[in-house]
């Protein structure tokens, strides 16, 4: 899963003991932390979630963020449950190209169809970011956060 953004290939590799502490020092700027969790949060959510598929996001050798798919194959259901590109890494490219590769990824999976993601509204938020991938509102809300979809 690799596509070159200027000279760095972004990829998508697990998350190992090796390399967990980089991972978990990325953040988002001060006023994105209302739009997504900590990754340590939602690293420990994925170990106590069966259908949690999560990754290290890298450009070159560099860790750069985090994104976490649930995964449901037998419903077909596949959800961007996480997406974080840290603060320093930010507007280079790197969380466009991360989606696309899990794009890639989902059209692996069983029966798959479309990928959902949802967002919290409000100033400053992804809405836009996702439009340009492809994503379209559902008109449904989740818990208050906004659904998306693309067809794949």
């Amino acid at each position: 899963m690799t596509k070159t953004t200027g000279e760095h290939a972004v990829t998508l590799r697990e998350i190992t003991a090796d390399t967990l502490r980089p991972i978990l020092q990325l953040r988002v700027a001060p006023e994105q932390r209302h739009f997504v969790a900590d990754n340590a949060v939602s690293i420990a959510q994925a170990h106590f979630s069966p259908i949690a598929w999560f990754r290290a996001i890298y450009a070159g050798e560099t860790p750069v963020g985090f994104l976490m798919l649930a995964d449901e194959p037998e419903k077909p259901c596949y959800y961007l449950w996480r997406l974080m590109i840290g603060a320093e890494q930010q507007g280079k490219g790197y969380g466009r190209q991360a989606v696309l590769r899990l794009i890639d990824h989902v059209r692996t999976r069983p029966g798959a169809t479309e990928l959902l993601l949802s967002y919290v509204p409000g100033e400053g938020c992804p809405r836009d970011f996702y439009r340009k991938l492809g994503f379209v509102e559902t008109g449904e809300l989740d818990e208050g956060e906004v659904v998306m979809r693309l067809t794949l």
